[in-house]
């Protein structure tokens, strides 16, 4: 496990944000914490995969934590970042991640936790952070029964009526929608073969599309699925080549097979084919050693498209970019800005009621409340989904070597 802590600094570079009554205020030089009287230590706890094949999606968003921390002051506090790795030999692993939000939830001066990346983690942390009262917030989960209906109900039996867990990330029952948006009306395919690595996440994304290609007049020419441990795809892309599909998508992340199903599709002679998949492979460029693109190798990265549920076009991209490389050194990753939105939020309720768990777990899940964040104006509904529902189209840029931004759609209140 990789224990990562960071003090409330001040960057060399200042965000701009529309101003608001609820907002905390950038922070002065020299970070967090009032001017006179004592200071409270406290801390954000954050759990994302941080290590081999799942770092380019969990480094990313972690720095987001960490520079809404640096730029952030709340009166009164010292806000630190207390970060765990849930990644196990490179993958994410639901079991480490319960351990990590055990970890957190016996630290008491843990008040709010951002993430998890993934969701099958999140179906393992969430009765636990709903049994103690800490409030999470994910940048990045999208499975809809997490939150909604009866899945999501089973995963707060402790405290039902007690919301403990918002995202800022819209769900899979749009995103999976937006994917076959892409491969219907953008690539024009009217068949499209469909690979899921049979993991909360990746199922649940392909089910979806799957059902939402029909819906737009295509053909599902096969869907099957393949575990993250599964290393040779040769078998189902030779039956999948003889039915001569339009399209290929793929539902899962980069390290349970996306950049690999796709070199292979290569290798087979079905480079050819547009491929798509969520953001579990929209995971950096191609000089990004463990990337999709990386791993899917100079033809496989042609003629690929990915989905981010999450706005493109935040209010102030060009502060916010430039803040975060001159922290980091590098440009944001697809959900470094969600990743702030989350921290932001949770300042937002440190400053209006104190760091009390449940104080900050109700004043963060209040639905009347409207937060001012990068992302833009965000609420929270009754079972803590985001009121953006919003997909951003992404498609393999072969001048740049990565994941070039086309165009974003509000599906409004779908799913």
């Amino acid at each position: 496990m990789r224990l990562l802590k960071l003090g409330a600094v001040a960057t060399t570079a200042a965000l701009v944000f529309t101003a608001c009554s609820s907002s905390p205020t950038p922070a002065p030089s020299g970070g967090g914490g009032g001017g006179g009287g004592s200071v409270q230590e406290v801390k954000i706890g954050v759990d994302l995969p941080l290590s081999g094949g799942e770092l380019p999606n969990g480094g990313p968003t972690l720095n987001g934590v960490k520079l809404a921390v640096q730029q952030i002051s709340v009166p009164g506090y010292h806000v630190t970042v207390e970060a765990e790795d849930d990644a196990v030999n490179g993958v994410h692993d639901p079991t480490q991640g319960s351990k990590n939000i055990s970890t957190l939830v016996n630290d008491p001066a843990v008040f709010a936790v951002v993430g998890p990346f993934n969701s099958n983690v999140a179906q393992a942390e969430i009765p636990v952070s709903n049994a103690a009262g800490l409030i999470q917030c994910s940048p990045a989960n999208t499975n809809p029964g997490l939150t909604k209906g009866a899945d999501g109900a089973a995963l707060r039996k402790t405290n039902p009526t007690k919301i403990a867990y918002v995202r800022v990330a819209t769900t899979d029952d749009i995103q999976g929608q937006a994917g076959a948006d892409i491969a219907y009306n953008v690539v024009g395919a009217k068949t499209a073969y469909v690979v899921d690595d049979t993991e909360t996440y990746g199922k649940g994304l392909a089910d979806v599309f799957d059902s939402s290609f029909k819906a737009l007049g295509g053909t599902i020419v096969a869907h099957d699925g393949a575990g993250k441990n599964v290393t040779d795809y040769t078998s189902l892309l030779t039956a999948a080549a003889a039915k001569n599909p339009q399209y290929v998508y793929f539902g899962g992340v980069t390290s349970t097979g996306g950049g690999l199903l796709r070199k292979q599709m290569v290798a087979q002679g079905m480079g050819n084919i547009p491929f798509g998949g969520g953001d579990g492979i929209s995971d950096g460029s191609a000089a990004t050693a463990s990337s999709f693109l990386n791993l899917a190798g100079p033809q496989g990265d042609l003629n690929t498209y990915s989905t981010v549920a999450a706005i493109h076009d935040i209010p102030n991209p060009d502060a916010f970019k430039a803040a975060y490389k001159a922290a980091f050194s590098t440009d944001p990753g697809s959900y470094s800005a969600s990743a702030y939105a989350c921290t932001q939020i949770f300042l937002d309720a440190l400053k209006a009621v104190g760091s009390n768990r449940e104080a900050v777990r109700a004043f963060v899940t209040t639905t009347a409340h409207k937060y001012d964040t990068v992302l833009g104006s965000i609420s929270f509904d009754a079972n803590g989904d985001t009121s953006q529902h919003i997909i951003s189209y992404y498609k393999f840029d072969p001048t740049t070597k990565d994941w070039a931004f086309f165009k974003q759609k509000d599906f409004g209140t779908a799913g």
